[in-house]
């Protein structure tokens, strides 16, 4: 057995009928090591060509899709005290709900009959506003009035104008028969003392004639008196047409200023009524502020301010919320050196704290414990940290995340690239490339081109 002698046992004895002890002698051996390697190095090569998904590992958290969904801070809108608590931390709460009530602290709002005292100034700048229209409706109708009453003084006017004007004429007409009156007893008068002279008429035909020219040189001197009277009352007659309406000038233009006057203090006092309105809307409406109501439906976190009879400022935080419905997704960074391959719709593999998983990051299909998902933001500016942060949601192809998944929780996130064979990768590490900038179409299309 141990082949010490150099009678072999085997050389006398035929071992050919024991068929265990045949395969306990070491035949061959050589060859068969041979076989065994070069099945290796045949296993190996094969291997070199097998299929490599190319990623990016970068860690991340886990947050919500929807900016409305993320955990928030509910801050207080006024200055106030707080005096009582409605709930705890940790309890749920639905939109609307009260969770605390503070007290004002300034003193302007200390007044329990604000609002009735506010509402009694709007009511009193609303009388004074409907007043301040009755003036300006009274005026209007006086200033109508004014106008219907300027139209009958001018027509009465126009009418004694009129007169005055027929009257001018009448004594004209009469002025001049006076004129020729007077001269036609003027030339009789001449020829009866030319007769006297002569002593064909006597003294009396010829103190008669005079009479009779003395009463024509009367009736002309009364007559060219009613003449100028008559002109005089036509030139006051036009006068008193112009001051009626220069008169009624004045009167309008007095009461359109009264009327602007009036609308001017109306629409002060209506001024002060909306501004005592919208002052009165900002007092109702901070009595409602006086209540701390939930935002959405969620779960109470943290309380910030915490004590009965604590002051908080305008916009302080008081406590946070978590939605209770939230669309869950990933915020994970990658290097600027990376950024060029991260596009929207990638594939992205997830190991989630708290989820044992067994990873293959170059065979992602065997890879068991990850979870599935695809991009669908990308920041065009890096952060604090000199990274660009990526959103990922849930594939919708791939098993859903687990239930029990919760914001804040740590990811570690494989972005998946293109597939290459295992020989390119081991190329590219060995080398220190960056992984493939190209997709497959783009590879392809460039092959084509070639």
């Amino acid at each position: 057995m141990l082949n010490i002698s150099s009678n072999k046992i085997k050389d006398k004895i035929p071992f050919s009928g024991a068929k265990s002890l045949m395969m306990t002698l070491p035949e061959k051996e050589s060859q068969k090591r041979i076989k065994l390697l070069a099945w290796l190095i045949a296993i190996v090569f094969i291997s070199l060509f097998l299929p490599w998904t190319q990623s990016i590992r970068s860690k991340g958290y886990v947050t919500a899709v929807k900016p409305e969904q993320r955990a928030q801070t509910i801050h207080s809108i006024i200055a106030g005290r707080i005096e009582k608590w409605y709930v705890s931390e940790g309890a749920f709460v639905s939109r609307g709900d009260t969770i605390l009530r503070i007290s004002e602290i300034k003193d302007e709002y200390f007044d329990s009959m604000l609002l009735p005292r506010t509402q009694m100034q709007v009511d009193a700048k609303s009388l004074s506003v409907e007043a301040y229209k009755e003036k300006v409706g009274a005026l209007q109708a006086q200033l109508q009035a004014l106008r219907e009453n300027n139209v009958l003084k001018i027509q009465q006017a126009e009418n004694k104008l009129k007169m005055a004007e027929l009257k001018v004429q009448s004594d004209s007409i009469k002025f001049q028969q006076a004129k020729v009156n007077f001269d036609i007893g003027q030339k009789q008068l001449d020829r009866a003392e030319q007769l006297y002279a002569e002593g064909l008429r006597s003294l009396t035909d010829l103190e008669s004639r005079r009479l009779k020219f003395q009463d024509v040189q009367a009736k002309l001197l009364s007559v060219e008196n009613d003449y100028l009277i008559s002109q005089n009352e036509m030139i006051t007659a036009r006068i008193d047409l112009n001051t009626i309406d220069n008169e009624f000038r004045d009167k309008i233009a007095k009461t359109r200023s009264e009327i602007y006057t009036a609308m001017s203090s109306q629409y002060d006092a209506e001024a002060s009524t909306t501004k005592l309105e919208n002052q009165y809307s900002n007092y109702e409406a901070r009595t409602g502020f006086r209540y701390i109501l939930a935002p959405q439906d969620g779960y109470l976190a943290k309380a910030i301010q915490v004590g009965i009879g604590e002051t908080i400022k305008e916009g302080e935080q008081i406590l946070n919320i978590i939605p209770s419905e939230t669309d869950l997704a990933v915020e994970m960074y990658v290097q600027p050196v990376d950024l060029p391959l991260i596009k929207t719709g990638n594939k992205v593999r997830f190991i989630f704290d708290g989820w044992p998983a067994i990873v293959f990051s170059g065979w992602p299909k065997i890879s068991n414990g990850t979870f599935g998902g695809v991009v669908i933001a990308i920041d065009q500016y890096a952060g604090t940290n000199n990274q660009y942060r990526v959103l990922v949601a849930q594939d919708p192809e791939e098993e859903p995340w687990p239930e029990m998944l919760r914001m804040g929780s740590g990811a570690d996130g494989i972005a998946l690239l293109n597939d290459v064979p295992v020989w390119y990768e081991l190329w590219r590490q060995l080398n220190g490339f960056p992984a493939d900038y190209y997709t497959r179409d783009e590879k392809e299309a460039a092959a084509n081109k070639k």
